[in-house]
């Protein structure tokens, strides 16, 4: 159970993360800042608490893996990257240029990212993949994988699902950012899959639900995924679209939207006041 200093700091860390996104969204770029919002305590909690990965640790096998399967909101994921030391801070100002390191996507050319995605729906095959090597190595190094709620209409994830439970690997955690909106408007309008929790329970999967905005729970819930035998898990991330700006939360037009100056200092005032996430 985390205490109340940890929880306020990895609240000021997803505050970070979520200026930092803005400073690589900036100002005349399009950038996907709503679902990179929404998903900042998650990566706080990940990166700064829970897993077992640092930049010394790159080339190390018993590193956990972080695969983010919605690929687009890689903002957040860099974000991340950066704070910890991975490379330095002047390319979050050169993201998608012909001579910048950070691509539009994730790609193995970036320190710390694992796997290449992007194409919607591929990540979980990807981790389980690496989670049945890492189990023929007797390796204890844990395999996340981040999904979005739109990505849960795409076939092959419900392959990888359904794979993942049959061969029982509990060394897999899987995450859904339910944040309810994808490009275009709300999920449930675009391909409604109502009832994930108990979906994703019918295929053999171990399934928690938590406040994607608080990183107290979402480190107790972690803890009892973590310690499930068997089978692999999932921890749906009640969250919210944009978090953090008033204007943006739930709003499908920051999902992946062009600031002008005046909207970018907004967004930059919004998360100054936050104050830590106060």
């Amino acid at each position: 159970m985390a205490n109340e200093r940890t929880v306020k700091e990895l609240k000021s860390v997803a505050q970070k993360l979520r200026r930092d996104v803005l400073e690589m969204i900036g100002v005349g770029s399009a950038g996907h800042l709503g679902g990179s919002f929404s998903l900042a305590e998650t990566m706080a909690v990940l990166y700064f608490h829970r897993m077992k990965f640092d930049k010394k640790m790159l080339a190390d096998p018993k590193r956990d893996r972080l695969l983010l399967s919605k690929g687009h909101v890689a903002l957040i994921q860099y974000a991340a990257l950066c704070e910890k030391g991975l490379f330095p801070r002047e390319e979050l100002r050169r993201v998608k240029a012909i001579n910048g390191l950070l691509q539009g996507h994730p790609d193995l050319s970036i320190p710390g990212i694992e796997a290449v995605t992007g194409s919607l729906g591929q990540g979980l095959s990807v981790g389980l993949g690496m989670a049945l090597a890492l189990r023929l190595d007797r390796n204890p190094a844990r395999i996340l994988v981040v999904m979005g709620d739109g990505e849960q209409s795409e076939g092959q994830l419900w392959e990888a699902a359904q794979a993942a439970a049959a061969y029982k690997t509990d060394n897999v955690t899987a995450f859904i950012d339910w944040n309810k909106v994808q490009a275009t408007g709300a999920t449930k309008d675009i391909f409604n899959i109502p009832n994930l929790d108990e979906k994703w329970k019918a295929f053999g999967w171990e399934v928690f639900t938590v406040d994607g905005h608080d990183p107290g729970a979402i480190i107790d819930v972690l803890e009892k995924a973590e310690a499930v035998k068997g089978k692999p898990q999932l921890i749906i991330l009640d969250t919210i679209k944009g978090k953090g700006v008033s204007f943006a939360e739930g709003n499908a037009a920051y999902h992946n939207c062009i600031l002008d100056e005046a909207t970018y200092n907004k967004v930059l005032a919004e998360l100054d006041s936050a104050k830590g996430g106060k």
